[in-house]
């Protein structure tokens, strides 16, 4: 493998810092263009192994407060696994009431992560 430059968006915070990530054989040698540490990792991250929180919503039956409650996993999965998180949030309903932290999908798709509320209903 060649080495190659990628220029990223910094997603870590609002400042949506310009990344330039050399890679060369897999192996990060260098990021530029980050204004902070979290910058940095993310860019190295990013190109090595990209993860993501996934959010999304499921309906909640009985509950005076709201018909839907919103859901996230509780810490990154593989961004590959994305669309296979939301296909095991299908059809899940949850019975009022929800609490914050209620697991909704525990161990989804296989990664290890649970799917949470993240308010209540």
């Amino acid at each position: 493998m060649a080495r190659e430059t990628r220029s990223l968006i910094c997603i870590n915070c609002p400042l949506g810092c310009p990344l330039e990530v050399v890679v060369d054989g897999g192996e990060v040698l260098s990021v530029t263009g980050n204004t902070c540490k979290r910058g940095e990792t993310y860019g190295r991250k990013e190109v090595t192994n990209p993860t993501r929180i996934v959010t999304s919503s499921v309906p909640v039956v009985g509950s005076a407060i709201g018909r839907m409650v919103s859901v996230k996993t509780a810490s990154d999965i593989p961004k590959e696994k994305i669309f296979d998180v939301m296909a095991a949030l299908e059809g899940v309903q949850m019975t009022a009431p929800v609490e914050i932290g209620d697991v909704v999908v525990a161990d989804v798709a296989g990664t290890g992560v649970d799917v949470v509320a993240t308010r209540r209903a």
